[in-house]
């Protein structure tokens, strides 16, 4: 499985893609951050972000885009900023048909670290134990990007036999009910 993780941002936009299956051994296919002058408008900042987002999925041409989930923050400003940096990079996935998964940051914290309050020199020091690289990814929004990639590699294959699990008991429940429906028909009529 071959997956970018993107950790939005409007001035730092951290990008990552990681390729591998639970159990294995991971590989780093890039890394990177994509760039916006914080002087800039925007809506060119936002351009910007598309543009870097989009070379990105020629380049790598990822299965999945793991996305931060954005979380409340004290700073209404930087979740708005961080919120459609997120959406862009959503709506690059989903042009190119590419599924987009939400991961909190708790969440990518405890896949990779075993902990969901862990800092980033943490998640750092593990996203270069598991990528066996010499030295942790700088800035840290490179290395949050590599960090949602994994979470998603790891968690994926869990969530997708939840999801089957729930639509298999959705299905049976359906047939159920119309099985009784149709018996209950069935019965009015002979009587």
């Amino acid at each position: 499985m071959r997956v970018l993780g993107v950790d939005p941002g409007l001035t730092r936009c951290g990008v990552g893609v990681v390729e591998g299956v639970p159990g294995r051994p991971l590989t780093m296919l890039g890394v990177g951050v994509v760039r916006t002058p914080a002087d800039a408008e925007l809506g060119l900042r936002l351009v910007a972000i598309e543009q870097g987002v989009e070379a990105w999925l020629d380049e790598h041409r990822p299965e999945f885009v793991a996305v931060e989930r954005v979380f409340s923050q004290h700073n209404v400003r930087t979740v708005m900023g961080t919120a459609q940096a997120g959406a862009v990079a959503m709506l690059c996935a989903a042009r190119r048909g590419i599924p987009v998964a939400l991961h909190t940051p708790s969440e990518v914290k405890a896949a990779v670290t075993g902990g969901g309050r862990a800092d980033k020199a943490q998640v750092g020091a593990m996203i270069t134990r598991l990528l066996r690289l010499d030295a942790p990814p700088k800035p840290a929004d490179a290395a949050d990007a590599l960090a949602l990639a994994i979470c998603h590699i790891w968690r994926a294959p869990a969530q997708s036999r939840l999801q089957q699990a729930v639509a298999q008991n959705r299905l049976q429940q359906a047939v159920a009910q119309h099985a009784a429906k149709t018996s209950h028909a069935s019965k009015g009529r002979t009587a």
